[in-house]
C-alpha cells in the first residue's frame, strides 16, 4: 500500500525562512497570519490529508464514480471525507470573509492544495474546481450574484464547475455551439452539449453552479461573440433554497486513463435557465479567470504527484534488497543490500527530489506574486507581480505537469516489477499524472501563449522585468564565496535565455512556424532558470542558517546537497535548449504531411 507524509517541514522553511513571509504583514491577507497559526494550519492540513484523503485514494481509483438512473455518485468514503472537510472550513480559508472566508494568503492555499492532491488528486478536484469558479463569480458578478452563489460556494455546501469544450471544438472555442437564448426576466435558455467536465455531477453537493460558455442569439461568430453564464444544477429562490431541478444532465461518465475518483461528465443543457455573468460577448474574458486560477493549481498537480511518487519510491529504495553496492557490500551480513546502494536508483531519486524542493519553492514564489497582486496598495508593485503571474502561469502548468509525469514515470522504475503491479500504487500516480499535460489547455498551447502573447506583452516590458529580477538577484549574491559558482552557473543559463529570446523576436516575427516548433524548449527554458532562481533562494538561506549554527543541521545539509545536483545536473540541460531553439523550425516542418 502506497503512503504519503505531507512536507509541513519544507513548506515552513520555505514560507519563514527563504522568503519570509513578514516582508507581506502589510497585505491584507497577512494581517492575521502569524507564523504559529501558519504552523497551525500546515499541521492539521497534514493530519487531514494524511488520516482521512489519503487512504480513500487506492480504493476510490479502483471503485470509480458511477451513473445509476441519473444520478452520479462518488466512491466510498468520499462523501464523509469531503464532509469533514468542509465542516473544518478548509473550503473557504483564502475565499473573501464577506462571504463567510477566512481570507488568508493565497501562498498557504497552494500548500494545502498540494497535500490534498499528493494524497487524492481524485477527491481533491472537486473543491479545487469550486475555488475557481467562485473566483470567477466574484470578480465579474453583480453584487446579487455575489450573494447569491458565494456563501454557500465558500462554505463548501455548493460546488462549481467550467464548462467549455463541446464534442467538436476543444481548444478552437470559437467553433462553439451551445447557444443562449434571451428570455424576458432576463435570464437566458442554454441549449448545448459539453464534455469532459470535471465534476461535472456527483453526490457531494446539495447543489452545483456551472460557468458555461455559450452564444447568445444572434452574436458574432468566433470568439467574439461568447459570453459567460451561471446555470447552477438546482434552480435557488429568492430566500436562497433550492428550487426545482434545471435543464441539465448528465449524459454520461468519460472512462479515463486516470483520475477515476472524479466524475469527469458530458452534460446536456436542454432549456437550462442561466445567468449572464460579466458582459455579453466578454464570455472568454471572464472565463480565463477561472482558467489562470485553475492552471495554476494544475501545475501544483504535477509537483504533488512527484512528490508523494517519489516518497514511495525512495521508501522502497531503501527497503529492497537486490544486489551489492558497486564499491563492496554495504551490508554483508545480509544475502545483498538495499538498492538505495546504486548509483542509477540514486540519479532518479535525485532527479525527482530537485524538482520537487525546486518547484514548491516556484509555487510559493507565484503565489505570493498572486497576494500581492490581489491586496498591495502601491500600485506599481501590484502591477509588476500580475505581471510577472501572468508570464510565469504558463510555464508553472506546462514545466510542472511535465516533470510530474516524468517523476511518477522515475519512481515506478525505482521499484521494477513491483512498480508495474497495481497494489504498490505506482500505476495510479502514473496515470492519474498524465492527463495534467492536457486538461486546462494542452503544454503545446501554454508554449504557444508564453511566446505568442506573454514575450511581446507591453512591449516586452515584462520579459525584461523578469530577467532584470533575476540578473539583480545575482549580482547581489555573487559576491559571496560560498554563493559565487551557483550565480555563475545561473546567470549563464539567464545569458542563454536572453539569447533564444533574442533569436526568437528576429525569426518569429517573420515566420510563426519558427515560434510554433522552438515554443516548448523555449518554455523548459525559461522553467530551469526560474527554478535555479528558485534553488538560489533555497541555498543562500540554508547556507546562511548553516553558518549561524541555526535550524536542523540535516535537513539543511541536505538542502545544499540537493541543490547542488540541480545546479550540476539539470540546469546544463539550458545549453542543449538553446542550440534545440536555434535549430528552428526547418527540420520540423520539411517532411509533408501525408509521409507522415
Amino acid at each position: 500500500m502506497p503512503s504519503y507524509k505531507a512536507p509541513v517541514k519544507d513548506y515552513q522553511f520555505l514560507l519563514h525562512q527563504v522568503f519570509n513571509l513578514s516582508d507581506y504583514e502589510h497585505l491584507k491577507s497577512f494581517e492575521e497570519s502569524s507564523p504559529d497559526l501558519i504552523d497551525a494550519i500546515l499541521e492539521e492540513a497534514a493530519k487531514l490529508t494524511e488520516n482521512v484523503f489519503q487512504p480513500l485514494n487506492q480504493s476510490g481509483d479502483e471503485e470509480g464514480c458511477k451513473l445509476e438512473n441519473g444520478v452520479v455518485s462518488t466512491p466510498k468514503g468520499f462523501k464523509d471525507a469531503y464532509d469533514q472537510f468542509t465542516e473544518s472550513g478548509w473550503q473557504g480559508i483564502c475565499g473573501d470573509p464577506e462571504y463567510g472566508g477566512q481570507g488568508l494568503p493565497m501562498v498557504l492555499g497552494q500548500a494545502i492544495n498540494e497535500m490534498m492532491v499528493s494524497s487524492n488528486w481524485g477527491l481533491s478536484m472537486y473543491p479545487g474546481l469550486t475555488n475557481g469558479a467562485a473566483e470567477t463569480i466574484h470578480t465579474w458578478g453583480t453584487d446579487e450574484q455575489k450573494q447569491a452563489y458565494l456563501p454557500k460556494m465558500t462554505s463548501g455546501e455548493w460546488s462549481g464547475t467550467m464548462n467549455l469544450t463541446e464534442p467538436h471544438c476543444g481548444t478552437d472555442l470559437g467553433m462553439l455551439r451551445t447557444k443562449a437564448e434571451p428570455n424576458d426576466d432576463g435570464s437566458y435558455s442554454i441549449s448545448g452539449t459539453k464534455i469532459f467536465i470535471s465534476a461535472g455531477d456527483h453526490d457531494l453537493t446539495e447543489n452545483i453552479i456551472h460557468l458555461v460558455l455559450a452564444r447568445i442569439t444572434g452574436a458574432p461568430d468566433g470568439t467574439d461573440g461568447i459570453s459567460l453564464f451561471i446555470v447552477p444544477k438546482f434552480q435557488v429562490n429568492d430566500d436562497g433554497s433550492l428550487g426545482n431541478h434545471n435543464g441539465v444532465t448528465c449524459g454520461s461518465l468519460e472512462e479515463k486513463m486516470g483520475i477515476h475518483s472524479n466524475a469527469t461528465c458530458l452534460l446536456n443543457y436542454d432549456n437550462a435557465k442561466g445567468y449572464l455573468l460579466g458582459e455579453e460577448n466578454k464570455g472568454m474574458r471572464a472565463m480565463f479567470t477561472m482558467m489562470n486560477e485553475a492552471r495554476l493549481g494544475v501545475g501544483v498537480q504535477g509537483l504533488a504527484i512527484a512528490e508523494v511518487a517519489q516518497q514511495n519510491a525512495a521508501d522502497y529504495a531503501k527497503e529492497r534488497i537486490q544486489g551489492r553496492a558497486l564499491k563492496g557490500a554495504k551490508f554483508p551480513d545480509q544475502a545483498a543490500d538495499p538498492i538505495i546502494v546504486h548509483p542509477d536508483v540514486r540519479r532518479m531519486l535525485m532527479t525527482t527530489r530537485a524538482f520537487t524542493e525546486g518547484a514548491r519553492a516556484i509555487v510559493v514564489w507565484a503565489a505570493l506574486q498572486s497576494d500581492v497582486a490581489r491586496h498591495e496598495q502601491d500600485e506599481n508593485k501590484k502591477a509588476l507581480a500580475y505581471d510577472l503571474l501572468s508570464l510565469m502561469t504558463p510555464v508553472i502548468k506546462s514545466y510542472l505537469t511535465d516533470q510530474g509525469v516524468d517523476a511518477a514515470s522515475r519512481s515506478m522504475q525505482c521499484l521494477g516489477g513491483h512498480g508495474y503491479i497495481t497494489e504498490w500504487g505506482m500505476t495510479q500516480f502514473l496515470s492519474d499524472a498524465r492527463i495534467a499535460p492536457i486538461y486546462e489547455g494542452t503544454n503545446g498551447i501554454q508554449a504557444m501563449d508564453l511566446v505568442g502573447r506573454k514575450l511581446p506583452r507591453k512591449n516586452g516590458e515584462v520579459i525584461r522585468a523578469y530577467f532584470t529580477m533575476i540578473q539583480e538577484f545575482i549580482d547581489e549574491h555573487k559576491g559571496n564565496e560560498d554563493l559565487t559558482e551557483y550565480c555563475t552557473l545561473l546567470e549563464k543559463a539567464l545569458q542563454r535565455q536572453q539569447a533564444a529570446t533574442m533569436w526568437l523576436m528576429q525569426n518569429a516575427m517573420s515566420d510563426p512556424d519558427q515560434a510554433g516548433a522552438t515554443a516548448h524548449y523555449y518554455l523548459n527554458l525559461m522553467a530551469l532558470v526560474c527554478m535555479g532562481f528558485a534553488w538560489l533562494n533555497i541555498l543562500i538561506k540554508a547556507k546562511a542558517m548553516i553558518k549561524a549554527d541555526e535550524g536542523d543541521k540535516n535537513y539543511l545539509k541536505n538542502k545544499v546537497i540537493t541543490g547542488n545536483f540541480f545546479f550540476h545536473h539539470i540546469l546544463p540541460e539550458t545549453t542543449s535548449l538553446r542550440y534545440k531553439i536555434e535549430a528552428g523550425a526547418g527540420d520540423v516542418m520539411a517532411m509533408e504531411a501525408e509521409d507522415f
